[in-house]
């Protein structure tokens, strides 16, 4: 985790360093951009490796158009207004729910998903939270971990890395019908590039999180420039689209790597609010809660390294935003 480097660049932006509440601020502040760094990453649960990117072996899919997805709220789609309108009408949303109550029990959910609201025909302008800026950052991609959803309750799935290929997983979340998108790293995805195009196929939207997974603020422009846009070429040539959504790894960021995002394209990095386990959630905010608009991290992972399986942690983080009254929506809906 790249520990030694981490406390040689001390004085660089970390995400967990910002303040939950305007209340909290100075004590948020008073602690030590070092552990701020440490919990950023230890959270994460992600791994940090360097790795040659390799290309595409043979028989990975070729950059084309995605299959299209089910006709269900809250799976991807480039839909026109009509077609939303058919989408998400009241007919369409019961025969859903009533899919979706089978699938439930299949799966031993506790509960069955609730609908999502129909995205807003305008996506929200967002900015970046307070307390993520950098310097000269107005112009560069916002920082965020929650949405502007006008108070609906929604949140975001969102998985990073790709170390476990579970085809559970695909068709657990395929029958379920949620949504989430997918933040990928090449060096945990590039022996195994078809599992991916299997959840791009079934309308899963395919972002950037670095070809190697490395703490960005340890790196030249040029460096991060290289991670970010070198993940970029890779996604668009296995998967046939070219992302516009960037995660820095551990949620550590710097000037340069904003800057470098832009360059290669990237038009938002969305961070996290809390972060989903088999057996338990770990929250950013003050209150410990869920809010409208809220980004859900958790990663591809698997028994060697959770207490439980992806559909175990499915269950588990559905449970808490189902008993909370919330839906899952789809972060590209609205960013």
């Amino acid at each position: 985790m790249q520990l030694v480097r981490q406390k040689e660049e001390m004085s660089t932006q970390a995400a967990y360093r910002a303040p939950v509440t305007r209340r909290e601020t100075r004590r948020w502040r008073g602690r030590t951009v070092l552990a701020a760094l440490l919990v950023a990453a230890l959270g994460s649960g992600c791994t940090d490796r360097s790795a040659e990117p390799v290309k595409p072996a043979p028989g990975t899919p070729a950059a084309g158009k995605p299959g299209q997805p089910a006709a269900a709220p809250g799976v991807p789609g480039e839909q026109t207004a009509a077609e939303l309108d058919a989408l998400y009408s009241p007919e369409n949303v019961r025969r859903v729910q009533a899919e979706r109550a089978v699938a439930a029990k299949k799966w031993g959910l506790e509960s069955t998903p609730l609908a999502a609201p129909r995205p807003p025909a305008v996506k929200p302008e967002i900015s970046t939270r307070e307390g993520f800026e950098v310097e000269g950052g107005e112009d560069l991609p916002p920082l965020f971990t929650t949405v502007p959803v006008d108070g609906k309750k929604v949140v975001f799935l969102t998985m990073d890395d790709g170390s476990e290929k579970d085809p559970e997983l695909l068709r657990m979340m395929s029958e379920l019908k949620i949504p989430y998108t997918a933040f990928l790293s090449d060096y945990v995805i590039n022996n195994n590039y078809g599992y991916f195009g299997q959840m791009r196929d079934r309308g899963v939207a395919i972002q950037n999180h670095t070809l190697n997974h490395p703490y960005m603020p340890g790196l030249s422009y040029e460096e991060q420039k290289r991670e970010i846009c070198g993940q970029q070429d890779l996604l668009e040539r296995n998967y046939g689209k070219r992302p516009t959504l960037f995660r820095p790894p551990y949620g550590n960021y710097n000037a340069d790597t904003l800057r470098a995002a832009k360059e290669c394209g990237i038009k938002a990095a969305p961070i996290w609010a809390s972060e989903a386990f088999p057996d338990h959630m770990e929250w950013r905010e003050w209150d410990r809660d869920m809010h409208p608009g809220d980004i859900i991290l958790t990663h591809f992972r698997g028994r060697d390294e959770w207490k439980g399986s992806m559909p175990d942690m499915i269950r588990h983080v559905m449970k808490v935003v189902t008993d909370k009254g919330y839906a899952v929506g789809r972060l590209e809906d609205y960013v």
